[in-house]
């Protein structure tokens, strides 16, 4: 097992939407075919890989569907969505690798695995929630679903009333075993989709799910650090990671430590809604014990691997 290479690759979840004229489950299962090519090459290549995904459009969407067929039919509470979520995607990206591996000739399955993650019932993000989910609402019915359903809804942006729930940090990976355990097998998996389903450990050792969203950048870290993983990539929208992004004197950065990550942060280099969380949870998984790491976009996974380009962060 020595010889074995593990990486843990975050593709968002807006990576399956190209667009609004491309939301369809088959447009979505288009763009999976694509991120999966791209990530066949490295299987390729002699590694093992969990993939890992983002799932924010999917929920809205299972949200919406909910709510317009409440008139008939129970409403689906957030963790649930989650999980409906991981199942689909987890379907797409098995059902994409199933065939690009056998295009390819490599002998290898694919299991998507429905993943919890542990969060801290006491966790501040629980008393500050800040996550917008689920459909525009005008005032009015805003507040009548707060008063009726305890929800905290807030005005977003002028373009409506929306509810939001917590953002807390993942702890504990529930079932980082049973993949750590399928890929010692040699199987790829896909896993901790959306970031995993939010739970909390009960005082009787139990699990109950919460209504949350978890960065699944950060679960991704968390798994990555769980099963030991050699490499932690996120595949994202851009190449590289920039200094000045978007300025005239913006500026491409090809490898960098922790402390020069630490620093550009601290220089406000990074967005907080798009590459801060990225970079954080990459520092996170090198601080414990991780050896490195990579943020590039799909089509260039391969050729940031043999250093071509990309961001290769270390410690």
């Amino acid at each position: 097992m020595s010889d074995k290479k593990v990486a843990v690759i975050a593709v968002g979840g807006n990576s399956l939407i190209k667009d609004k004229h491309h939301q369809t489950i088959p447009d979505q299962y288009a763009a999976a075919q694509e991120s999966i090519g791209h990530i066949a090459a490295m299987i390729e290549d002699g590694w093992d890989v969990v993939i890992t995904h983002g799932n924010g459009p999917q929920v809205g969407f299972i949200l919406r569907r909910s709510e317009l067929s409440m008139h008939e039919l129970h409403p689906v509470p957030l963790d649930y969505c989650g999980a409906d979520s991981q199942g689909a995607i987890g379907y797409m990206f098995e059902r994409a690798l199933y065939q690009e591996l056998k295009k390819r000739g490599i002998a290898k399955h694919a299991a998507a695995v429905v993943t919890q993650t542990v969060v801290d019932r006491l966790d501040p993000a629980f008393d500050h929630p800040t996550k917008p989910i689920g459909s525009f609402m005008d005032e009015a019915t805003a507040q009548q679903q707060a008063a009726e359903n305890g929800w905290v809804v807030v005005e977003d942006a002028g373009r409506g009333w929306r509810r939001v729930v917590a953002s807390p940090k993942p702890v504990d990976i529930v079932e980082a075993p049973a993949i750590k355990t399928l890929i010692d097998a040699g199987i790829i998996v896909v896993g901790v989709g959306g970031g995993g389903i939010p739970v909390i450990k009960k005082e009787d050792g139990s699990l109950e799910g919460v209504e949350a969203v978890i960065d699944k950048d950060f679960g991704s870290s968390l798994l990555a650090t769980e099963i030991n993983a050699d490499m932690f990539i996120i595949s994202t929208a851009v190449e590289q990671v920039y200094i000045n992004f978007n300025k005239p004197d913006q500026q491409a950065i090809s490898k960098m430590t922790v402390a020069e990550a630490k620093q550009h942060i601290a220089d406000g280099h990074f967005a907080k809604g798009s590459m801060l969380p990225k970079v954080e949870a990459i520092i996170k998984f090198l601080e414990n014990g991780g050896k490195s790491a990579l943020i590039t976009d799909p089509a260039n996974i391969s050729r940031a691997l043999r250093g071509e380009t990309g961001t290769l962060v270390v410690p």
